[in-house]
């Protein structure tokens, strides 16, 4: 492809127009040098929209393991021989602990994550005691607070926001193609349907997938565009850090360049939201890293992954300050 059509379409994009399917499947086929040509363009569009600043958010892993659904890259599920810890819903006091240990860390929000397919009903003990942990993080620090509990009801939605949740966490995954090669346990529609059910109660979404397990850079482009029409605020991009026991154990990884262009893509198909980079980079792009910034990143998962580890805060706000990039305080 020429530069002047990189060029052409990111003009587009930056002057507020739409990029389409098959123009996103046109820089899906670039190779080579010309892919520093796309990454500089994803770049501009993403200085337009967020300038220098960069988000930071961290999770608490607040209850792992047992989980009864399949999903081929998950160390939680039952359906899978891991070496992961496996406990209950954490107490209160402890996830409280865990967002004022990231607070101190000048994380802007802080996730209440547990595994399982959701917590089923309002009255729930889980649930109710979920509800108390929230409003503890959110009357004790100054995080913006969100949660991942996976399906839920438009009745526990408004219970999250009332409490004090502002965004809900639910990745689709990966393309409505490729998910029944992912999971057979709950549909690609329930996911939708969860996503949808969380702004209907006014609360943002956060919702993205895992690239590197198989799909083709289509599907890849497929989910960018489902997100899009979901209206999600921040699209988590995790690229799949293979788990020992798991069913894509063997998976073999995708090159670094591939990633960035990934990256870059969905930068110029979801030109005003937040790209996260999140699990899976440091294994993934090794010194290739902060490129992911220079392409379209604009927030970051740091700390810990729920059940790998990251690279720590300091090494990612060294990484964001090398770029001449600034973090959101």
């Amino acid at each position: 492809m020429l530069p002047e059509l990189i060029f052409s379409l990111g003009r587009k994009v930056f002057d507020g127009g739409d990029l389409t399917f098959e123009e996103a499947l046109e820089l899906g086929a670039l190779e080579g040098s010309d892919l520093y040509f796309l990454f500089a363009v994803a770049n501009k569009v993403r200085e337009k929209y967020s300038g220098k600043r960069v988000e930071f958010c961290a999770i608490v892993n607040a209850r792992s393991g047992r989980c009864s659904e399949d999903c081929a890259f998950c160390a939680q599920s039952v359906h899978h021989r891991t070496e992961i810890d496996v406990y209950p819903l954490l107490p209160g006091e402890e996830i409280l602990g865990a967002a004022k240990e990231a607070e101190k860390r000048g994380v802007d929000r802080f996730s209440i994550v547990t595994s399982g397919k959701g917590v089923k009903g309002e009255r729930n003990k889980d649930f109710a005691h979920i509800l108390e942990a929230v409003k503890k993080v959110s009357s004790q620090t100054g995080l913006k607070v969100c949660c991942s509990l996976g399906l839920i009801s438009f009745p526990q939605a408004r219970a999250l926001k009332e409490a004090g949740v502002t965004r809900y966490h639910h990745n689709l995954e990966t393309s409505a193609s490729f998910y029944k090669e992912i999971c057979t346990t709950h549909t690609y529609a329930q996911r939708v349907e969860t996503i949808k059910i969380a702004r209907q109660a006014g609360l943002e979404c956060c919702a993205g997938g895992i690239i590197g397990m198989g799909e083709t850079m289509a599907q890849r482009i497929e989910l960018a565009f489902a997100l899009k029409e979901l209206g999600v605020a921040s699209i988590p991009i995790n690229i799949l850090h293979p788990i020992k026991g798991t069913r894509l154990e063997a998976q073999k990884p995708l090159p670094p360049l591939e990633i960035l262009k990934t990256i870059a893509i969905f930068r110029l198909i979801l030109p005003g939201k937040q790209l996260r980079y999140a699990g899976g980079r440091e294994v993934n792009l090794r010194s290739l890293q902060a490129l992911g910034l220079a392409c379209g990143i604009n927030s970051l998962l740091t700390g810990d992954y729920l059940t790998t580890p990251g690279q720590g805060t300091e090494l990612d706000s060294q990484m964001v300050a090398d770029l001449g990039l600034e973090r959101v305080w």
